[in-house]
């Protein structure tokens, strides 16, 4: 990633709220600041392409991007979506791979990168920064897990319903509301591994049941323990 100088201080502020960074305290927190470079994107571009090699770990200062894979013959699943605070590019510093995924803004957004050597330096310094690096492909290889079970055991119905709960926990408004400019039915589709028509006749089935109101991009959770039960949790 090309980048530029910045404030330090609030870079550091953003990775001290981070479970990977706070570990260092404020002086490795501000060191990691300082040895790297940040770059602020529209919504819309691409941060890494996948394929690239894995030369930084990422994270969101601002903004919202999305984990998008591409198929061979050109399909797209979304594989996650991060906020400020959140990290990624983990797994192509582990074995010096190409980048399993791209990532893109949906908002837009702030975003730091770290150089593989400054991180590995830092881990050799705070041996509790490689325990979280852990926990954070940990959390990833769980969340992973938790998609391709609910793939093979709840319909559409539920993994939208699922899926609505959990962007109005992390991305949304007081009221239960989800509001994700740049979000379209097509990301939605593929977040819960289905077409963007299915994902149409899915939202307005829930809308007919009253579980939900959608008007335009925003959606408001009307009934979220029903909700909650259709998306099996």
């Amino acid at each position: 990633m090309s980048g530029f100088p910045h404030d330090v201080r609030p870079v550091a502020s953003v990775l001290a709220d981070s479970p990977l960074f706070r570990v260092l305290g404020e002086r490795g927190i501000e060191s990691a600041a300082r040895a790297g470079l940040s770059r602020r994107y529209r919504a819309g571009q691409v941060i890494i392409h996948q394929g690239d090699p894995g030369e930084s770990l990422y994270v969101v200062l601002d903004g919202l991007v999305k984990v998008v894979f591409t198929t061979e013959h050109g399909d797209e699943i979304v594989l996650n979506m991060l906020r400020r605070g959140d990290a990624f590019g983990e797994m192509a510093l582990l074995d010096g791979s190409p980048r399993s995924a791209s990532v893109m803004t949906v908002r837009p957004a702030w975003v730091f990168a770290l150089p593989r050597p400054r991180l590995l330096e830092l881990m050799r310094e705070h041996p509790g920064l490689a325990d979280e690096f852990l926990r954070l492909l940990g959390h990833m290889v769980r969340r992973l897990t938790d998609q391709a079970a609910d793939l093979a055991f709840l319909d559409l119905g539920g993994r939208l319903s699922k899926l609505l709960l959990q962007l109005a926990e992390r991305h949304g408004r007081p009221g239960e509301v989800v509001d994700l400019p740049g979000l379209t039915q097509s990301d939605l589709a593929a977040l819960v591994g289905a077409s963007r028509p299915a994902v149409n006749r899915a939202l307005q089935s829930l809308v007919a049941a009253n579980l939900i109101a959608v008007e335009g991009r925003v959606i408001t959770l009307l009934d979220v323990a029903a909700l909650r039960k259709r998306g099996g949790l």
